[in-house]
């Protein structure tokens, strides 16, 4: 039988206070389904289930990239028919290990999002790969492990850069700048590509009872970390 992995996807569809539309980035759910089809069965969730915003600058970005356009054009009902967090929650035991795609979304509410957390938490206390690229790794910031301590005190992690948040003009309208955040989590052990934008993919473990925790920088690195889940799932 197939591992099955669960994607969260982000719902918040504008940053707050601004009229600047945001979602999910849609290479690091593509390139991700792209490499995970045929071989985990894939279910897909967002904190309030139903549509998951898709952000718009990303289908403008990624128009030239086949994967991209081929996903778009063909598996629309994954994004917009999710499942709620809370009702995934009823059923986690079930699934192998968890993927969080990015996008500026994620640092507006599944940052800090209760169920979002309870399902960090029980795939840490079972030892399952938790898994997420650029933004994503937000919501491993206030996780924590089965010991109590910070899930990333002892991690070495990436996620999108402040280089790399400064070149497309989205640092005035963050929150916190996420390179700076995992780089304090981890007690200094936050590590980007030798260039902005080039793919990095860490695998690392997470605090307390050691599971695997895998991270990617950028969309660039989407692919790469789909390939490590799997790696991680035996396949």
């Amino acid at each position: 039988m197939a591992p099955k992995v669960l994607i969260v996807l982000t719902s918040v569809d504008k940053i707050p206070g601004t009229d600047h539309q945001t979602g999910w980035f849609l290479p690091e759910f593509a390139h991700a389904h792209n490499v995970l089809k045929g071989k985990a069965e894939m279910v897909i969730a967002s904190p309030n289930g139903g549509e998951a915003p898709l952000e718009p600058a990303s289908v403008e970005m990624f128009k030239n990239d086949p994967v991209c356009t081929k996903f778009l054009n063909e598996n629309q009902s994954l994004w917009k028919t999710t499942r709620k967090l809370s009702d995934v929650l009823a059923e986690v035991e079930g699934f192998d290990a968890i993927f969080y795609v990015g996008g500026h979304g994620p640092m507006f509410d599944l940052h800090a999002d209760a169920n979002s957390l309870a399902l960090v938490q029980y795939f840490a206390n079972a030892k399952k790969p938790l898994t997420a690229v650029c933004h994503g790794p937000t919501v491993f910031l206030k996780a924590t492990a089965p010991t109590g301590e910070s899930l990333l005190s002892s991690a070495t992690v990436t996620g999108f850069s402040n280089v790399e948040e400064d070149q497309i003009g989205a640092t005035a309208v963050m929150p916190f700048f996420l390179e700076d955040e995992l780089d304090r989590a981890t007690e200094g052990r936050y590590v980007k590509a030798s260039e902005p934008w080039g793919e990095k993919v860490v695998v690392s473990q997470y605090a307390g009872l050691g599971g695997t925790l895998i991270t990617g920088q950028n969309p660039a690195s989407t692919a790469g970390v789909a390939k490590e889940i799997l790696k991680a799932l035996g396949l």
